[in-house]
């Protein structure tokens, strides 16, 4: 008790300091929701980064992250993930109560059964998954998923839908960038008629142990390599108006008759309608048109995209985002309300295989 009083003591003092430095602290409370008792050994990261804890004996956590913006996760056995949006603005807010309450067994229950579980679901459809989940290309190829045993598979005759649910965080080895992912994984939905996958959870990322100088080197390599032409260093070439120096280009897409046409931009910014708060120091943006061609022109896409992709470039990368709604960006690359973003081409793609925390650095 005296050790996590005296740890308590340095966060106030220092607070400040680190936040001046690049980062900030965030600490606060876990507690049941019904009965309040405080939750000792609950999981709490910031999703998408290789930061995390485990809650003391009095429920307490402290996490010191790089400034910017997180989606704070909280898991804990039988109970719901509980998140919580977080950014250097919540400097001074060292009193955080998350309350986490028990999965309601029944409603579970009753949803499975009417669901259609596929008992040999991964036999049949575990292939299927790790294609729409881990990826298809080559560092995707790289990845272990260690424990298949949690996922639980639905199929809809009705809907003609699929549904992958995971009892437990599924673990994954990437030996590509060197990472092992947890990722609790709320669902995967794959829609047959549409051929659209949407799936949602929060990763955590812990670095890997590299054998030798040369394979720490490799994982270097292939990380900037993932991260260059990506949605996360897309956001940050935004923030800091440096798209074109990056190898980014957006232009419109707009419908005329029933054809797609796309409209070169002289201006981005004033296009996104680019918009910084120095006092929070995020940046907002709504673009003129909600359809837009997001082109990176820096690497060429992978032979297996192109082999399967009808009329895919083949000189640069591809996406097309749609934004229905005004988002923000924090000075890191994360951005909310991810849900108004929609995007096809080669950002969908790539999927957990290639991804990097939001706390790697490419320099």
């Amino acid at each position: 008790m005296k050790r996590i009083s005296i740890i308590f003591i340095g966060i106030i003092l220092s607070a400040t300091a680190f936040s001046q430095a690049g980062s900030f602290y965030v600490s606060g409370r876990i507690i049941d929701k019904d009965t309040k008792a405080p939750m000792q050994a609950a999981s709490v990261f910031a999703q998408n980064t290789t930061i995390g804890t485990a809650t003391d004996a009095q429920g307490n956590f402290v996490l010191l992250l790089p400034n910017g913006g997180y989606d704070l996760a909280v898991t804990y056995t039988d109970y719901t993930t509980e998140v919580k949006r977080i950014s250097s603005a919540d400097t001074g807010n060292r009193n955080i109560v998350i309350e986490i309450r028990k999965k309601d067994k029944e409603m579970e229950a009753v949803a499975i059964v009417s669901s259609n579980e596929v008992k040999d679901g991964w036999q049949r459809y575990g292939l299927f998954f790790t294609d729409n989940f881990i990826g298809k290309t080559i560092f995707s190829g790289a990845c272990q998923l260690l424990n298949p045993e949690v996922l639980k598979f639905y199929f809809s005759k009705k809907r003609n839908r699929l549904k992958v649910r995971a009892s437990a965080p599924l673990e994954i080895i990437n030996e590509a960038l060197g990472y092992k992912i947890k990722y609790t994984l709320d669902s995967l939905t794959y829609d047959y008629a549409t051929q659209s996958s949407l799936y949602t959870g929060y990763p955590l990322f812990e670095e890997l142990k590299p054998r030798s100088d040369t394979q720490l080197q490799q994982w270097k390599t292939n990380r900037l390599q993932a991260y260059n032409g990506s949605v996360l260093h897309f956001m940050r070439s935004v923030y800091t108006k440096t798209l074109k120096d990056e190898s980014f280009e957006i232009q419109f897409i707009v419908n005329n008759e029933g054809i797609d046409t796309a409209i070169k931009i002289k201006n981005f910014y004033a296009a996104l309608n680019y918009q910084k708060d120095d006092s929070d120091q995020t940046v907002t943006i709504k673009p003129n048109q909600p359809n837009m061609a997001v082109i990176y022109g820096n690497e060429q896409p992978e032979k297996n995209y192109l082999a399967e992709t009808e009329d895919a470039p083949t000189k640069y990368e591809l996406s097309i985002v749609t934004i229905t709604e005004p988002i923000t960006i924090e000075q890191n690359g994360y951005y909310y309300d991810q849900n108004d973003i929609t995007t096809t081409g080669y950002w969908t793609w790539e999927k957990v295989g290639d991804m990097v925390p939001y706390d790697f650095s490419p320099n």
